[in-house]
């Protein structure tokens, strides 16, 4: 995503909040907030809910879509399903290939987040692996064989004590 941005009116009050080029109102952050309690939840209800028709709801999420600003998808639980063991892996990689190298690791089923990152670290990796031998298989075998990882530093998961998918877009700005 590009990132936050906020208009801000003559008064000095946000007008609301802008990505991409998209603002988004407060109806807007209502629609998000009514469907990260329950996705499947009826463009009907929501209309109801805000007094607007559902066809409005249905436009404006579908524009939220459009926009990268709203996704829908079913959430798993790796732990839960067969894998055992989860870990954050700090990449080094050569400086002037990351975006190339990124992808590679990318593609490994294992990884289930990548980030490029500013700092001691490169990338910041995420995997799930069915237990230490597949994870160690995973660092060995995959993760060593792409040309240009220099190093890799791997913190194995001992509990999750947060993780959030859904989180409120900016109310205020700056």
């Amino acid at each position: 995503m590009v990132g936050w941005k906020w208009k801000v009116s003559d008064d000095g009050r946000s007008e609301g909040c802008k990505l991409a080029g998209l603002t988004l109102d407060k109806t807007d952050r209502a629609i998000i907030q009514a469907l990260k309690g329950d996705g499947r939840l009826p463009f009907t209800t929501i209309a109801a809910q805000l007094n607007v028709s559902p066809g409005m709801i249905r436009q404006r999420v579908q524009r939220l879509v459009d926009a990268g600003v709203l996704q829908f998808a079913a959430v798993t639980n790796p732990l839960r399903s067969g894998y055992h063991t989860m870990a954050l892996i700090g990449v080094k990689a050569d400086g002037n290939r990351l975006r190339e190298i990124a992808n590679q690791i990318a593609a490994f089923e294992e990884v289930i987040y990548l980030t490029i990152t500013s700092g001691t670290y490169n990338f910041l990796v995420e995997v799930t692996c069915i237990d230490n031998a597949d994870l160690l298989r995973f660092l060995s075998d995959k993760l060593y064989s792409v040309e240009g990882v220099r190093e890799a530093e791997t913190f194995i998961y001992l509990d999750i004590v947060k993780e959030i998918y859904a989180w409120n877009p900016p109310s205020g700005g700056a």
